[in-house]
Order: structure tokens, then C-alpha cells, then sequence
């Protein structure tokens, strides 16, 4: 029973007491007053006729008229005169009739009267005893007709104390109501304050959950800027602060496997040639700090680009990773002026820069050895000598109008269709189901990493969403009891019509929405906060659940990480890759999951190859991996033969 119900209770308990006592007391007096009225009546009554009888002649006759006369003007009961010798000399009587009131008014407040008595007188002798009593019926009705006017006022003050009590109440306990607000999100991990009131019991515990809240939040905003520095120390070069190479090398991994509008793009080089003699020319001193300014130069065109990673391979040469669609060539062109400007006259005649484009699934030795290839063309005199995809990664339109209609002749055709992928615990239980979208082109189910960046260059993302959102939900409806996650893309993060058509279409499934995990790259997140911020509160009210794919890098970026209300996040591929041989990114998963547990998020592992990272994995705090190590253990029922065909690997 909530509180305000108990105090409603009691303030009706009280009420109804004290109407009861009053109407009590005020039934009582009003009994005693007209019990009072009706002795004195018939005192002064018997009175004032044995003065007009003493005064008459004693004539029977005259006698009884004037009795019968005095008996019709007023309400009697009865009036007697008797001799002195105990005979009756005249009498008037009216029969006992029924109150005109309930039998049980009566029983309730009795009305007892005593008749009035007088002595008549006939000269100095005495001639009678007059005795007249007054019918109480009549007192009953005045009774009961006041008692029924007292409770219709006292009812009436009942109302008008029960609004306002009702008012009272409610600003009384509005801090109450802040206050499980509050704990409300204390439970689920958002850690908010509230003004302190005016009333002094409920101002110290507000002032209490505060502090609580506050000294949480404090402790998780310390543990984020730990476990960010715990980063930076160990994916980081000590001189450069880019990448170091063993990171490079797991972003270029994690690349690779990107099966969404980021997947595909270019790997640029960029070496410093003959490091050792200019270490012998120009000092150590001054050939770092030319370094320096080299990376930082390359950190500021990764910046300036979404999807973008650099790093430092070794003493003398740099990367830039971009992910996404884009021209190898024109990128080395950018870098080429930049970097060179960055290291001076001096060192610019050193500086050969190459790269290569990529394909998704491709093996990483590979187009290390295209853009290696590439590099060493360029210190042969071929500046910006560039290295293509393989031929066989081409896909099945050559221009930008073939891509839109092929795409939208596609989705108005249907299709479109759900790959399955299982997110499983370590105890074997299934998590739920990542749906990664595929879609029939000339004749082939492709992958999402093959038509998605040209999606994304038409801005046909959004409505590709729309499709994916529908068609889990028809996955959903025919499979009672499964649960699948889908991606939402950055350009639909930012499309206000795609939200009013998310919602409105999650609104009419409301038995459906429980089911369903939306995710949304950690990068994109971060990028549009205050649209995530937005879509978590509205997701979760319509019972979605929402976390954060290709995560951990960024995690710590979120401002009121704490207010988000996310449900999961899903750790790179990146950190995953080897985990099992690198102390470092195993100190900084174990951090992160932490954090996330801290945080009551689901700590989830992408892209888990083999068993000895799947074990290192539990170990760490990690609740749950997908990725090639579970096909590899079992084939998952829910993954249809045509899309296991079409996705050898496993989407990250």
C-alpha cells in the first residue's frame, strides 16, 4: 500500500471520528436541552391553569371546559385533576401514538420527561391536584430534524476539509514523489539530484540521496577518466601519442570485418626515410620533435574525418586508416602537403607517402602487402603510387545512378532480408540475436558491407533503416519468444523523420518493442549525442532495450555516460583481436567491464575468432561474445543456408 494511500486512511479515520464525537455531543445536548424544555413546559403549564381554576367558580361543568380548552390549544399527553380524596375530578387524555421519527432514533437518544404538578384552590381550601404532561412525540421530530440538518453541515465540512486536505497532501508529498523519482533512477543507474524541500524530515533524506548520487557519479566519472588514461597507456606510442602498432594492426582488423556503411576504404603509408642518418645529422632531439609535429599533423587530418584511425608502425613510418568510401589517391595527396609542411624543409625531402584502398573480409597480411608494395614503388621515384582493391571485390554497379535504382528497385521489391548471428553467454543461454541486413542484387545476396557506403553516398540510409526496423518486427511476430538486435546508422540518428517513423511504427508493436535491441556505433553516438540522448528516453519508454556498437575506444567520451539509460555495449573487435597475449588491452577490457557493470550494462564481445579469447574474455568480466567461435563450436539453427553462403564472416 503506498504512502498516500495510508494517510488518506488515517485522515478518513480521524474525520470520521471527529464528526462522530461532534454529532454525539451535539446529539446529547440537544436531548438534554428539550427534555429540559418539556419539564419546564409543563411546570409552568400545570401552573398557569391551577391559577385560572383556583379563580373559577367550581362548577364541574366549568372546570372540565376549561381544562378541555387549555388540553386543545396545546400538545398534551394528559391532564388530570384529582381531589384530595383521590378521586379523578377531570381528565383529558390523548392516546400514545408513534413517533414520527425511525424506532431505532428513539431507542438511540431517549427522551424521558417528568409531568408538571400544581395544587388548586378553592378559597383556603384546597380543591385538587392538577397534573399535565406534554406528548414527546413532537420532540422527537425536532430532534431528529436537527440532528439530520448537523450531519448534512458536518458532511459538508467533511468535503470542504477533504479538498483540502487533498491540496495539502498533494504539496506535502510532491517531494516525496521526487524523491522515488530519484531511486527510481538510482536503480537504474543514472545518478540525478533534486532540490531539497521545505519540509525539514523530507529535506535531510533528500539531501542524503544527493550525496549518495553525487558521490556515485563521482566515482564513475573517476573510474572513466582511469580507465581513459589506462588506454591512452597502453594502444598508444609514448613519443607520438598516436596508435601503436600492435592497436594499428587491431583497427585494421576490426576494419576489415565492418559489415555495415563503414566498411571498405584506405590504408595510407607514410615513411621517413634514412631515420638514421638523419639521427646522426640533425641530433635524436630534433628529429622527434620533428616526428612529433609529423604525427601531430597526421592526428589532425584523422580528426577532421569521421571513421578515421593513425598510428605509428615503427620508428619511420605512419598510417592513416579511413574507413568508409573514399579515393586512396586523393587522400595521399592531402597528407602529402601537410606532412611535409609538418616536418620543414629540412626533413620534407624524406617523407614518402603511399596507401592502397580495401575491400571488407579481406585479410589484413594482404592489403598490408598491397600498401607495403605501394610504398616501396614510391621511394623508387613514384610518389603517391596507390594499389587497388582485388578485381574479384568489385561490385555490381559502376556508377552512382546504377547503385539508386538498383537499391530502390531492391526494397520495393522485397529483397531485403535478416542474416542471424547468436549473442551467447558463457553458461550457453542466448542473449539475443544480431540481424545484420542483406539485400538481393543482380541475382546475389549481398552483404551490408557491400551496398551500404553506397547507400550511405545516396542517403538512402534512413530508408533502408525503416526496412530492416519492419522486417525484424515481422521476424519477431512470426517467432514468439526470439529476440534479434538491428544497427541504426548515424544518417538515421540524424534524420528527424526517420525518428517520428521509428516511433510511430515501435508504437503500434508494443507487445513486440520488449523484444527488440536497437544498437548505434559508439562513434556515431558520440558524434550526435543529444539525438541518442534522445532516442535512449524514447526507446526505453516504448520498452526497447539500446546499447552501443564497435564500442569501448570512445566509451568514456559521453557526457551523463550515467543518464543515458543504455542496456549493453559491444566491445570492439579491436581490443578482442589476440586479447588473449596482450596484457594491456586485458587490463583495459577488464576496466571497461567494470564500468559497464557499475554502470548495469551488459558487457558484450565482438568478433571472438577463437577459444582461448572466448576464455580470456570470461575471465575479464566479459557476459557475452558473438563472433566466428560459436560457428566454429556449433551452427546456429536461426542462421538461414542463404545467408550463411553470403556472410562467411562474422558481422562485428
Amino acid at each position: 500500500m503506498t504512502l498516500t494511500k495510508q494517510l488518506w486512511i488515517a485522515i478518513l479515520l480521524v474525520t470520521a471520528i471527529a464528526l462522530g464525537g461532534a454529532l454525539t455531543v451535539s446529539l446529547e445536548n440537544a436531548r438534554q436541552y428539550l427534555e429540559q424544555e418539556l419539564r419546564v413546559k409543563n411546570i409552568d403549564n400545570a401552573g398557569a391553569l391551577a391559577l385560572s381554576l383556583s379563580q373559577l367558580d367550581k362548577d364541574p361543568v366549568t372546570v372540565e371546559l376549561q381544562i378541555a380548552a387549555q388540553f386543545d390549544t396545546g400538545h398534551y399527553r394528559l391532564i388530570r385533576l384529582v381531589g384530595p380524596d383521590g378521586s379523578t375530578l377531570a381528565e383529558r387524555s390523548q392516546p400514545a401514538l408513534p413517533p414520527e421519527v425511525p424506532a431505532w432514533f428513539v431507542r438511540l437518544a431517549p427522551i424521558s420527561t417528568q409531568p408538571g404538578v400544581a395544587q388548586v384552590q378553592d378559597g383556603w381550601r384546597q380543591y385538587g391536584t392538577l397534573t399535565v404532561d406534554s406528548h414527546d412525540r413532537y420532540a422527537y421530530a425536532s430532534l431528529w430534524a436537527g440532528t439530520g440538518r448537523l450531519l448534512a453541515w458536518l458532511l459538508g465540512v467533511a468535503l470542504v476539509c477533504g479538498a483540502i486536505g487533498t491540496l495539502a497532501l498533494h504539496l506535502i508529498t510532491r517531494p516525496l514523489k521526487a524523491m522515488v523519482a530519484q531511486a527510481r533512477d538510482i536503480g537504474e543507474r543514472r545518478f540525478t539530484t533534486v532540490p531539497e524541500p521545505a519540509t525539514a524530515e523530507f529535506r535531510s533524506v533528500v539531501r542524503a540521496m544527493n550525496a549518495l548520487s553525487g558521490h556515485i557519479r563521482k566515482l564513475l566519472e573517476d573510474e572513466t577518466q582511469r580507465l581513459e588514461a589506462l588506454r591512452r597507456q597502453v594502444e598508444h606510442d609514448e613519443l607520438t601519442g598516436l596508435f601503436n602498432r600492435a592497436q594499428f594492426l587491431r583497427q585494421l582488423d576490426s576494419a576489415l570485418a565492418r559489415d555495415d556503411d563503414a566498411a571498405g576504404g584506405s590504408l595510407v603509408l607514410a615513411r621517413v626515410t634514412d631515420l638514421d642518418a638523419l639521427n646522426q645529422r640533425l641530433g635524436r632531439k630534433a628529429v622527434d620533435e620533428a616526428l612529433v609535429k609529423l604525427a601531430s599533423s597526421l592526428a589532425g587530418a584523422a580528426r577532421a574525418q569521421a571513421s578515421t584511425e593513425c598510428g605509428r608502425l615503427n620508428a619511420s613510418d605512419f598510417a592513416l586508416l579511413a574507413r568508409g568510401p573514399g579515393e586512396a589517391a586523393s587522400l595521399a595527396d592531402e597528407l602529402r602537403g601537410a606532412l611535409q609542411d609538418a616536418l620543414g624543409a629540412g626533413l620534407a625531402s624524406s617523407l614518402r607517402i603511399a596507401g592502397c584502398t580495401y575491400q571488407p573480409g579481406e585479410a589484413a597480411g594482404r592489403v598490408l602487402a598491397r600498401a607495403d608494395a605501394a610504398l616501396a614503388a614510391a621511394e623508387l621515384g613514384l610518389e603517391g603510387a596507390i594499389e587497388s582493391a582485388p578485381a574479384e571485390a568489385m561490385l555490381p554497379y559502376d556508377s552512382a545512378d546504377a547503385w539508386r535504382a538498383g537499391l530502390s528497385a531492391a526494397l520495393d521489391a522485397g529483397h531485403l532480408e535478416l542474416a542471424a548471428f547468436p549473442v551467447v553467454r558463457a553458461d550457453g543461454s542466448l542473449v539475443h540475436e544480431e540481424a545484420p541486413v542483406r539485400l538481393l542484387l543482380e541475382g546475389h545476396l549481398r552483404t551490408a558491407a557491400q551496398f551500404l557506403p553506397w547507400a550511405a553516398r545516396l542517403d538512402l540510409l534512413p530508408t533502408i533503416d525503416i526496412h530492416v526496423l519492419r522486417a525484424a518486427l515481422r521476424q519477431l511476430e512470426q517467432n514468439p519468444g526470439r529476440e534479434l538486435a538491428i544497427n541504426l546508422s548515424a544518417a538515421a540518428l540524424r534524420d528527424a523523420g526517420f525518428h517520428a517513423t521509428l516511433y510511430e511504427t515501435l508504437g503500434r508493436h508494443p507487445g513486440l518493442a520488449g523484444r527488440l535491441w536497437i544498437e548505434v556505433q559508439e562513434s556515431a553516438a558520440l558524434r550526435h549525442q543529444v539525438e541518442f540522448r534522445s532516442l535512449c528516453l524514447a526507446l526505453r519508454a516504448l520498452g526497447c532495450r539500446i546499447g552501443l556498437d564497435h564500442g569501448g575506444r570512445e566509451f568514456s567520451g559521453f557526457t551523463g555516460l550515467h543518464e543515458l539509460g543504455l542496456d549493453y555495449l559491444k566491445i570492439d573487435i579491436a581490443f578482442v583481436r589476440d586479447i588473449d597475449a596482450s596484457p594491456g588491452n586485458q587490463a583495459f577490457v577488464r576496466s571497461l567491464c567494470s564500468l559497464t557493470h557499475a554502470l548495469g550494462l551488459l558487457a558484450i564481445a565482438e568478433g571472438v575468432c577463437t577459444e582461448a579469447e572466448n576464455r580470456c574474455l570470461t575471465g575479464l568480466g566479459v557476459d557475452a561474445v558473438t563472433g566466428p567461435v560459436l560457428r566454429m563450436a556449433s551452427a546456429p539453427s536461426s542462421e538461414s543456408p542463404k545467408a550463411s553462403a553470403a556472410t562467411p564472416k562474422a558481422p562485428v
